[in-house]
Order: structure tokens, then sequence, then C-alpha cells
């Protein structure tokens, strides 16, 4: 399996992320919207870049669980409950600074949203990761 992420030339330079990745031939995990729950299911106290540290260490989890990595990641959504560009940037900084940072190099999109689904959430992390080819039948 090829994952190429490439920045086409008439398009805006980019923080760090690409704006198109290419996989051939691949299958593909689709993680679920990861919340900053912890184990129990209860949403994290600490504000928001906490959240973001549960949300790291979950989509951690989930990814090791289909037997990928960062590195395998080609599509990431980040939504944040903000109107606050700084706290938009304040997110994107911390999860370039974490375990999961190489997933960011990829086609990644970074929102503000008015309300996420648990109370209190204030950022959920939607990722797809390319696996390789489907082992044969």
């Amino acid at each position: 399996m090829s994952i190429l992420r490439t920045n086409p030339p008439a398009l805006h330079s980019t923080p760090g992320y690409h704006h198109l990745t290419i996989t051939e031939p691949a299958r593909f995990a689709f993680l679920a919207g990861q919340c900053p729950l912890d184990a129990d299911g209860v949403t994290v106290e600490g504000g928001l870049l906490a959240q973001v540290d549960q949300v790291v260490a979950n989509t951690l989890t989930a990814l090791e669980a289909a037997g990928a990595s960062p590195a395998d990641v080609v599509r990431t959504v980040i939504y944040v409950a903000t109107t606050s560009a700084d706290e938009l940037s304040a997110v994107w900084d911390r999860l370039n600074a974490s375990a999961l940072a190489e997933a960011f190099t990829t086609a990644s999109t970074l929102t503000g949203v008015t309300v996420l689904g648990y109370p209190g959430q204030l950022v959920e992390l939607d990722v797809t990761a390319a696996l390789g080819t489907a082992p044969a039948r």
C-alpha cells in the first residue's frame, strides 16, 4: 500500500497538513468520533486542552486496535465547540505536539461548532486510516 500526501501548487500553503491524500490499494478503518471520555464514559475535567489529551489517548487506542498508527491516517476532522480562532489554534497546536501529531500531516479539517454530543464536551476527532491491502481469501 502507498500513501501520497501532496499540496497542488495552485492551492494555498498549509500549516502542516496536506490538501490531498491518495492511497492505493488499501483497506480502511473508519473510527467513530473520538470524544474526551475516560474508560468509565465520563467527560474528563480540566478544560479544553485536557480534553484534547484524552481524545489523543482514545484515538491512539482505537488505531492500535485496528493495527494502525498515526502514519496510516489519511483524513482527520477536528470539531471544537468554540467560536474562538485562538481556541481552534490552541487545539491544533496541542494535537501537533502530541503522540498523534503525524496524523495531522494528512488531509485535515479543523472547525468550530456550536455543540457536541456529551455534556461538557469541547472537542471530538474523526479519523480515517489506511490499513493496507485486503488479506488474501
